[in-house]
């Protein structure tokens, strides 16, 4: 076809790689546990300048998730409760901050004092020990139910944190960092009108490239404005990683771990 003079012509924007000095996070898959690393010019986001290092590496992941999840996938409004599972660890930390950035009232379930401690210092309201009676605890801190569960667990947490939705209750499935996957009781979801979603964040960043680049960029404006402080994380030398990976496997670690070349 071909386009008459008169046409105007409308400029796309460029886009222009960081400049050369400037302080960036990346996430590159595979390789990441090195001295340098190579990534492609898009991958490489400009940091605040409060984001340290060690906070950036393990910024990311879990924050992503958690907007990704709470917002996008399970439709959380301000003024709504959310119950955190694992909420001691990486991913269950974010959820908690990123929960409270949007408004929610955040009531937070881990296994351990020092896990509850943790997300207690984050912004959750409460937090309750996940060895209790998870059901009749969400329950009465709630009033009769949350809103949304966000589940990175599984296992046998699953089924009473199901239950603890109230009416048009939404539960989120994040992982199964216990490594069981649990079969949940669909006549629990049909009673209450409530909704199961998946999350896959990862999946739906590597094809939706744009898409995750504002996704990531919301997050780090909320850094920027002070409304979303990460926590920081434990650090340990390059060559530690093999006991890293145990210790995260074990399910030992309380929050994130960066390690430091």
């Amino acid at each position: 076809m071909t386009v008459p003079s008169s046409c105007p012509t409308i400029p796309v924007p460029r886009w222009c790689p960081p400049a050369a000095g400037t302080r960036v996070l990346a996430m590159c898959g595979l390789g990441g546990f090195a001295e340098r690393v190579a990534v492609p010019a898009a991958a490489a986001v400009p940091i605040p300048a409060m984001l340290d290092a060690a906070r950036a590496a393990t910024f990311t992941q879990s924050h992503c998730t958690a907007l990704f999840g709470l917002r996008d996938r399970a439709g959380l409004r301000a003024g709504e409760t959310v119950f955190v599972l694992g909420a001691g660890g990486g991913v269950g930390l974010a959820a908690v901050q990123v929960a409270t950035a949007l408004g929610a009232r955040v009531l937070a379930g881990a296994s351990s004092a020092a896990k509850r401690e943790a997300a207690l210092a984050a912004g959750a309201e409460a937090a309750i020990d996940t060895a209790e009676d998870v059901k009749a605890a969400v329950r009465t801190w709630s009033d009769g139910g949350v809103d949304v569960v966000y589940d990175p667990v599984g296992g046998a947490l699953a089924d009473p944190a199901l239950r603890a939705l109230r009416e048009g209750g939404r539960y989120a499935v994040i992982g199964f960092a216990s490594g069981g996957i649990p079969a949940l009781p669909l006549n629990q979801v049909l009673l209450r009108n409530r909704t199961v979603v998946g999350v896959d964040w990862g999946a739906w960043a590597m094809s939706r490239p744009l898409d995750q680049q504002a996704l990531l960029g919301e997050l780090l404006t909320l850094v920027a404005g002070g409304r979303l402080v990460p926590v920081a994380p434990r650090t340990e030398p390059l060559e530690a990683a093999g006991t890293v990976l145990d210790d995260l496997l074990g399910r030992r670690v309380v929050g994130k771990v960066a390690l430091i070349p």
